[in-house]
């Protein structure tokens, strides 16, 4: 996926780093637009009306030197997030993400890797002997500027090394080559994020398809990685029953007897979400009919629209039965 990106902006204190000059190197070589900021403040990017922002800001990449060494929490999925790149330039209309990096959402790689993984090894110390799970996509698709940053084989290096700590992450590409070949003493697990091939072509733009994502999967299973596949946003929608049975069927050809982590994450939103996605995607078909809803408040306090009670419990007693039934070793994390 090198090339996506149309312009790239550079943090001026991000230059101190080798990996920021390696990357101003590769921008010059490949001729993407090149620009500066001197305070940290990104400007320069372009966008006539609110969706021309969008992906305009989709298209740029910020590399920047991340200064707030405080990790926040990551509940269900870690104890922390590991801040290695942030914003994602995927365009999955129903992301959470775009209520969370304004009207021009670029992605962020921060190089100065080496503090932030000191930063994870003072977690574990506190924690210790208990293990310590970070997560490094809380906020992200990493994947996408590996071949930038490096930051994920770092932090599979390190977390190698690390008797008290693990990493995880998860994406929606299949563009994994490199990570097969790293040291990772099964410290690491990677996760795809899967849907229906009608939830993908509909909504999951940009990303690599179904089969691709399986297929990368099990290469990484074949190099010795824990393995996951985040099931979500899960839609009630007509026939949902029928389509999610024949993508676990589809995943089980390889999987079926390998021990296998599955989340199952329901579709929800927030109003703020459902009106940023009707500026950007003004003619989406995501359900976000407040009225069929129920209103619960989040872990930072904001509130959203979930399926109703009867709605989950049969969310629940889909999967749980399906998941047993086409996976032998499966465990399954948490359905919410």
């Amino acid at each position: 996926m090198d090339g996506i990106f149309r312009r790239i902006i550079f943090e001026r204190k991000a230059l101190n780093y080798p990996i920021a000059r390696n990357i101003l190197s590769k921008a010059e070589n490949e001729g993407i637009e090149i620009k500066y900021s001197e305070t940290g403040r990104i400007t320069g990017i372009p966008g006539k009306d609110d969706a021309d922002a969008f992906f305009e800001g989709k298209n740029t990449l910020v590399v920047g030197a991340r200064s707030e060494l405080e990790f926040q929490s990551c509940k269900p999925s870690a104890h922390y997030q590991l801040p290695l790149v942030s914003g994602c330039a995927a365009m999955c209309e129903y992301c959470y993400l775009n209520t969370r990096g304004g009207k021009k959402p670029y992605v962020k790689v921060n190089v100065n890797i080496d503090e932030i993984l000191n930063r994870a090894g003072q977690y574990i110390e506190e924690r210790k002997p208990e293990i310590t799970i970070f997560e490094g996509a809380a906020t992200s698709d990493p994947v996408l500027v590996e071949g930038y940053s490096g930051a994920l084989k770092s932090a599979i290096e390190y977390f190698a090394k690390s008797e008290y700590g693990r990493f995880r992450f998860v994406t929606k590409y299949a563009d994994i080559n490199k990570l097969c070949s790293l040291q990772h003493n099964n410290h690491t697990t990677i996760r795809f994020s899967i849907n229906t091939e009608r939830v993908i072509k509909s909504y999951e733009h940009r990303t690599s398809n179904l089969k691709d994502r399986i297929d990368a999967a099990y290469s990484l299973l074949n190099s010795g990685y824990k393995v996951g596949f985040i099931i979500g946003p899960v839609f009630l929608h007509e026939n949902w029953r029928d389509e999610y049975k024949e993508l676990l069927k589809k995943t089980s050809d390889k999987f079926q007897d390998k021990e296998i982590e599955f989340e199952i994450i329901s579709h929800r939103f927030t109003v703020s979400a459902k009106n940023k996605i009707l500026k950007v995607f003004p003619n989406t078909t995501l359900p976000m009919e407040v009225q069929t809803r129920k209103f619960k408040f989040g872990q930072f306090g904001y509130g959203k629209y979930i399926y109703n009670n009867n709605e989950m419990d049969e969310i629940k007693e889909f999967f749980i039965n399906n998941i047993n039934l086409y996976f032998n070793k499966s465990i399954i994390k948490y359905i919410i």
